[in-house]
Parts: C-alpha cells; structure tokens; sequence
C-alpha cells in the first residue's frame, strides 16, 4: 500500500490520535474530518455496541474517512500476588474517595472479536490497532472489505512485524506521546528505555517499506513539516486536540494540560498497569513507584477511583495523559486546529523547500 493510499483519506498529513476514556467522541472525530484531517474514534475500554452506536454517530456527522482504534486481546501475564499488594495498598484511595476497588480479573479482550466483527461486516475507512499487531488472515479480511489498516508500533522490530502481518501502515510512537504505550509486549525491564520520535522514525524508514504516521509531543504545524520531511507520510496528534471545545475530555483535565500546577510528565503504571504518560499528580507519585506490571487488571481497580476523581474535580486522583509537549495547547475549534497547524506545516515546509531554517 503506497502513501498515495494513506494520502488520499485526508486533504492535510494530520491524524487526530484515538484516546481512549473519552475524549476522541464522535464530535471531534467529525469535526476533524470535515476540515480535512482523519478523525479517530476510540474503541478501547467501550463494548461493542458503544463502538457502533459511536460509528454511526460520526457517519451522521460527516461523509469524510474517519478510522477506529482497537485494542488487541492482552496475554495474561500478571502475577496476581503483586496485583493484591497493589491492591491494599489503595485501600486509603477507596476510603478516600468512598468508592469500592474494581475487580481486576474482569476481563482481558476488551471485546476484541465483537468489535472485529462489526467492522468487518460493516467497514470503515481506517482501522487501527494498539498494544500488539493482529494475525496476517484478520488484516486480510481488512483489506477484502476496503478498509485501510495501521499498526501502532515503538520499535523498528514491531513495525517489521506489522509489515509482515500485512498491515497497509505503522503508526511510530516515540516516547514522548501521551498517553499508554502501544508496546506490543509489556516488558518491565524495559520501562523509561523507549526510542524517542525521531530516533524512532529514521529506525523504522531503515526497517520497512511501508507508509508512516509519526506520532509523539508534536503540537505545531513546524514539528509537522519535520516528521514530513523526516520521511512520515502524516503527522498524529493527540494532546493538541484533547484541549478542543469538541473533545470529550474532562474539563479539569483540559484546564490541567497548562495548569502551571502541572508543569511536567511522566510514564507511570500507577492507573492502567501498562506504561503511559501523563501529568505528574498526587496519584502517580504515590502510587506510580509501587504498581505492578498488570493490565488491565490495575486498570480494572482503579476504574472506580479515577470516575470518583473526576466527579469531584479533583485533578489529583485522575489519570491526566498527555504528551511532552502539552504546555504548548491552543484551546479553539478542532476545525481551527487542523487549519492552523495545516498553515503552520505549510510555512515551515516552504521555508525548508527555500534553503531557510523551520
């Protein structure tokens, strides 16, 4: 699949990453398609039904591609002993905020094969998947039905996988993306040692020939042009877009992302089990150090905590994702969004094609 495939889902080389929790509702999807950009919906952490009630939202919407993100089925590698120690230790969590811990062995697929199912006989333009590489015959079906698919990948050997498998592109994540790390295996030991974007990105040109979305802290229409000119086929965003009237996030964590409060990020396991940014808060200082590698069963005990938080305002016991750059947010329109950042990549790109500096 060449990049005139990738090309021509999306007038500008911008993808509105999927987030999971909320904030990549049917609204912002819309909105960022019909200017021009590929919208995604997040399928993770929702049934199957949710998903499809979601799918025909947006189809309301607009008539432009859009694309959903699966999350692959997780192997069951958790020690359980560490998942009761982690447990107890946020009984206080509980009292706290008066709400029961969830139960941690509630399941593992995430509703995988429905959701493949409905896709399948009902395709979209673009599906994606996060946290390992599907079988070669489930990107088959993919390709039969007309659908586009990208592999989320950290590494050069992940994306060699992905090209194996028969994925039509791989989405490069570097280290500096909000959010959890699409690492197809969660290995502790290798926590903190992720490749960053551009690093990454030269890695993967060297390791596939296949179409790249780079994906990591880009919040501006020049860092745009450099993953381009860096050999991306199109840049993805995520923490640039949570901020949007649109977004579904929730509003103490849109006004957290440039909350002085909140002045830096870290990868924590602390809320989901599994590597992911977020703003350093009380709960992730606390707890971070201490969480097992255990998803999603940390995700599962924690779930009731973290609504809880959230309903409060209180920013101190929500998971805040978001990427190295989120300091640099423009709270307006997504449709103002993807026209800025698309006239910013512009610039940045003549001013290259001229012998000038980005």
């Amino acid at each position: 699949m060449s990049s005139s495939a990738l090309a021509g889902l999306c007038r500008h080389p911008i993808v509105q990453a999927p987030m999971a929790g909320g904030a990549s509702c049917p609204q912002l999807v819309a909105a960022v398609s019909e200017t021009g950009g590929l919208g995604f919906l997040a399928a993770g952490y929702k049934t199957a039904d949710g998903m499809y009630e979601e799918v025909k939202h947006v189809r309301g919407l607009t008539a432009r591609p859009f694309g959903v993100n699966l999350f692959m089925p997780q192997p069951g590698i958790a020690d359980p002993a560490a998942v009761g120690v982690y447990r107890d230790q946020l009984a206080g969590e509980s009292a706290w905020y008066e709400t029961p811990l969830g139960d941690p062995d509630r399941g593992r697929d995430d509703g995988y094969d429905a959701k493949l199912a409905i896709l399948l006989d009902d395709p979209v333009p673009v599906v994606s998947f996060t946290f390992g590489c599907p079988s070669r015959s489930v990107l088959e079906s993919f390709s039969k039905a007309g659908t586009f698919t990208i592999v989320t990948v950290t590494t050069p050997e992940e994306a060699q996988a992905a090209q194996w498998a028969g994925a039509d592109a791989v989405c490069v994540q570097g280290i500096e993306a909000g959010g959890h790390q699409g690492t197809h295996r969660d290995d502790p030991a290798t926590d903190g040692s992720g490749y960053g974007l551009l690093a990454l990105l030269a890695l993967v040109k060297e390791t596939v020939q296949m179409p790249v979305i780079a994906a990591g802290g880009l919040m501006r229409g020049h860092q745009i042009a450099a993953v381009l000119a860096a050999g991306a086929s199109a840049a993805q965003l995520g923490t640039a877009f949570l901020v949007c009237p649109e977004s579904g996030a929730h509003p103490v964590h849109k006004q957290a992302m440039t909350d002085p409060l909140f002045g830096r990020t870290e990868m924590t396991r602390a809320f989901s089990g599994r590597p992911a940014r977020g703003l350093v808060n009380r709960f992730m200082r606390e707890h971070g150090p201490y969480a097992p590698a255990a998803y999603p069963e940390v995700h599962h005990l924690t779930s009731g905590l973290r609504k809880a938080a959230a309903k409060a305002g209180d920013a101190q016991g929500m998971s805040l994702w978001a990427g190295q750059g989120h300091r640099l947010a423009r709270e307006m329109p997504a449709a103002q969004l993807v026209g800025v950042l698309a006239a910013e990549a512009d610039s940045a790109r003549a001013a290259l094609s001229l012998g000038g500096g980005v």
